[in-house]
């Protein structure tokens, strides 16, 4: 069996960024990805903030990024990794499919799932109405009008960037109250283009040719339906980090994200951990892809201090 130098769990932009780092530091470099290379940038139909691009879409970009660590020699299985073990210098990364791969350095990066709403036809609507990001795509929705499902900190924070971009903004929160911080409010309900509408179960859409028209909800009040006309919902109801597998070698916030600082490092020797998966303030693609190129240096220098 071969021992690569280093195994990259997860194919979205921070782990594909530490792959390539790697491989130009002359590393030999396995990517395991269990779904579609890129990750959550795929989720975006225009990518007009990463350096270079003028405009794109997220799976060109994510295109552009596979094209690039292939011509570099990285080696690909798309397999679900299910745990890493250490044996000595080796780390040992098992798979769901019950592969066992050797190397001398892993990198975590390993992603988070938005939290969706569970309604019929959400997955269809991503990207054609439905997003989870008002700084990737708020702007594609300027001078119109947006729904924010969601009342915390990340919805309110979410909503006060459409206010200063869209026509009308109107925020759908589940609980009694909204549960964001104060300061937050009182930033967000002082414009004038905000309404917030509580106590909803949203319980559809409505759509016209395949694009977001409308948001259905109950008052769970009343029980009566309605309906928030919209061009787009931006939903804002939570991320899901995927770290409990690897708890025994990276510790985890109370959030479930690996508690690590901008080094990328962990509490195991040879374990490294790049993306939105880590703590951090800011989930952009640019920051995935700066923790990729970090953790994959990181790993490089174990490489070269061990050898």
């Amino acid at each position: 069996m071969a021992v690569y130098d280093v195994i990259v769990a997860g194919g979205g932009p921070a782990g594909m960024t530490a792959a390539l780092y790697a491989l130009r530091n002359g590393k030999s470099v396995l990517v395991i990805e269990k779904e579609g290379f890129g990750g959550q940038i795929t989720h975006s139909p225009k990518v007009e903030n990463y350096p270079s691009q003028l405009s794109l879409s997220g799976n060109e970009l994510a295109d552009k990024m596979f094209e690039q660590i292939m011509a570099q020699g990285a080696e690909i299985e798309v397999e679900t990794v299910s745990g890493v073990t250490c044996e000595g210098d080796l780390r040992i990364v098992a798979t769901e499919e019950g592969s066992r791969y050797e190397a001398r350095t892993v990198i975590l990066a390993t992603g988070v799932k938005h939290r969706m709403l569970g309604l019929e036809g959400e997955d269809e609507l991503v990207g054609e109405g439905i997003s989870f990001c008002a700084v990737c795509d708020g702007d594609f929705y300027a001078g119109r009008t947006v729904a924010v499902a969601g009342g915390g900190n990340s919805a309110l924070q979410e909503a006060i960037l459409l206010a200063q971009k869209c026509k009308k903004v109107i925020l759908l929160q589940d609980l009694p109250v909204f549960t964001g911080e104060a300061r937050l409010q009182e930033v967000l309900f002082a414009m004038d283009n905000v309404q917030g509408i509580t106590n909803t179960r949203l319980t559809g859409f409505e759509t016209v040719n395949g694009e977001l028209r409308g948001v259905r909800y109950e008052d769970r009040t009343t029980g009566e339906g309605k309906l928030v006309e919209c061009d787009g919902l931006f939903v804002a109801i939570g991320l899901i980090p995927e770290n409990d597998a690897f708890k025994d070698l990276a510790a985890l916030d109370s959030y479930g994200y690996f508690d690590s600082d901008e080094n990328c490092l962990t509490k195991t020797p040879g374990i490294f951990v790049a993306g939105d998966c880590r703590r951090k303030h800011v989930r952009q693609v640019t920051t995935a892809a700066a923790d990729g190129a970090v953790a994959a240096l990181a790993a490089c220098r174990y490489i070269n201090e061990n050898r």
